[in-house]
Formats: structure tokens, sequence, C-alpha cells
């Protein structure tokens, strides 16, 4: 299949080169050069636009910072045509990005016109979990277009979940992501407080992850520096699901939260903690930096 992948960071780049060695023909753009060239050296093809990538596409893959980004790129901004303007009709939209559920809705309504059929697709799984392929996709939209994306997908991620019609995967992902940025920062107040006591970080995180108090943190993305080899604490807090990006997250939670008149005290004191987090200069490094806040010294 030809396919477009629109924004290559930290996870959309893997997914695209998955894709690519899944076979498919894929035409890869993103506004950083440094993105672009990391993909054509593992032989992605980069396209000169996002609209040269498009140009005859049968799927086209979006994985773009926030809802601004997605509605400008599709809809068009300052009197200049979007994307869908130059979509093949009959093609298939998969948006991965986390946004506002009501800019999904939007840019479904906008390529429907043009006959061309849209999901969104929000992701969880990690920079870990893109590379591997193993993402866990939250699907709003119809059944045949769900399964019409289904080959491409499987290719990305190891669990596919449809959420209900467009925007749902959006709600979902902003539910699952309220949480874990609830439970990084129990966790990181957990590790350091055992960690101001004498304990070993490892030791105390093992007992943990096996008791009552296991999680995926503990599981898979430990915040404390050597616990996990592979994670981002043990990489200087770079690369991984950065502070910024969470701190959107849990501000989109709060927003629906507002919106639905739901109760949501623990999601309103963890976006605090990460908007303090990163004024204190923290927002381009990964989340679980946030145990900085707690550690002593």
């Amino acid at each position: 299949m030809k396919i477009a992948f629109i924004g290559l960071g930290n996870m959309g780049g893997p997914m695209a080169l998955n894709l690519h060695k899944a076979g498919h023909e894929v035409q890869a753009f993103d506004l950083s050069k440094p993105a672009c060239d990391k993909l054509a050296a593992d032989g992605v093809a980069i396209a000169a636009s996002a609209t040269a990538a498009a140009q005859g596409a049968e799927a086209i893959v979006t994985m773009l910072p926030a809802s601004h980004h997605v509605e400008a790129l599709f809809l068009g901004s300052n009197g200049q045509p979007g994307l869908l303007a130059h979509i093949t009709k009959g093609a298939l939209v998969i948006d991965s990005s986390t946004i506002a559920a009501a800019t999904s809705q939007k840019v479904a309504q906008a390529a429907q016109a043009q006959g061309v059929d849209f999901i969104d697709a929000p992701v969880s799984g990690g920079t870990g979990g893109a590379i591997a392929g193993t993402l866990t996709f939250m699907v709003g939209g119809a059944a045949a277009a769900l399964e019409r994306a289904r080959p491409l997908l499987e290719k990305m991620g190891a669990s596919i979940f449809h959420a209900g019609s467009v925007g749902a995967g959006q709600t979902a992902k902003i539910c699952n992501n309220m949480l874990l940025g609830i439970l990084m920062a129990g966790t990181s107040e957990a590790i350091a407080l055992g960690v101001a006591n004498g304990l070993d970080p490892k030791v105390l995180s093992e007992i943990m992850r096996r008791s009552s108090g296991g999680n995926w943190a503990l599981e898979k993305y430990n915040p404390f520096p050597g616990v996990h080899e592979n994670a981002p604490a043990s990489k200087g807090y770079a690369g991984g699901f950065g502070t910024d990006l969470m701190l959107k997250d849990l501000g989109l939670a709060q927003e629906n939260a507002i919106a639905t008149k739901s109760s949501t005290p623990l999601g309103g004191l963890a976006r605090a903690i990460y908007a303090a987090h990163s004024m204190a200069g923290h927002g381009g490094e990964d989340f679980s930096s946030v145990i900085k806040m707690v550690q002593k010294g």
C-alpha cells in the first residue's frame, strides 16, 4: 500500500519505519530536518512536503503534537487550503495524534465531505512500544474504516480497541494518560520516600511491583535512574514522552471534565504538578523526570 506518514518524532518515526519494514511504500515528512534525515538513513523515502507525501496515497497516517497542528494540516490556515484538498477521494486518514475529541470530529466531518474516511487512533505504549511495534491503538470511527486500517495498525501495534465513533479514541486516550500522569507522580513520591530512608531503589521498586502498589511505571518505566536500563530515566530523561506533552494531555482531560461536569480532583492535581515541573525547566524531559520534584537534594 502507498502510505503517507506525517510527523516523525519519537513515536511517529519508529511507526513509519515499521510500515516501511512491512513492505509498504512509505512517503514520510516532518518539519524537522533531523527527524527526516534519521528516517532516511533507515531507507524510508522522504517527501518534500506533506502535500507531496499525500499525492496518490491510499492511506495517510499522522502523528502530530496537538489539536491545532492537526486542524491546520488538514483544514488549512492563513487562507491556505489544507491537506484534505490534495488527498485522493476514497483514501483513508489515520490520525494517531493525541488531541481533543472535538478536533477529530471536526476534521472527520470535513474528510467525509471530501469522500475520505477518517479514524482517530491515538496510541499507548511509549517509544519502546513504537520501536517494537507493540503499541495499543484506541480507535474512534466507523467499523468499516477500522477494518480498512487494521492491516496497517497491526504492523505498528499489538492491541487494537474500537472505542466507538469518531472522537472516542481520543477520549479513551486522555482517560488513560490522566491515570498515567497520576500513577507516575505517585510512584515517584513512593520511591523518593524509600530512598530518603536509605532503601535501594531497585529493591524497593521490585517489592512494590510484586505487591499491591504494582503498576506500569514500576513494571517498565521506572522514574529512578538505573532501575530500568532502557527507560528514559537511565538516559538522562531524554526521549520518551515529554513533560510538556503529558501536561498537554492532562489539560485535555481537564477541559473534558469541565465540559461533562465530571469530578477529577487527582487529574487536576497531577496537571498542577506537571505544570510546576515544566515551569522549573523540565518541559523537554521525559515525564518520569517528575521524580526530581520530590527527591531530597
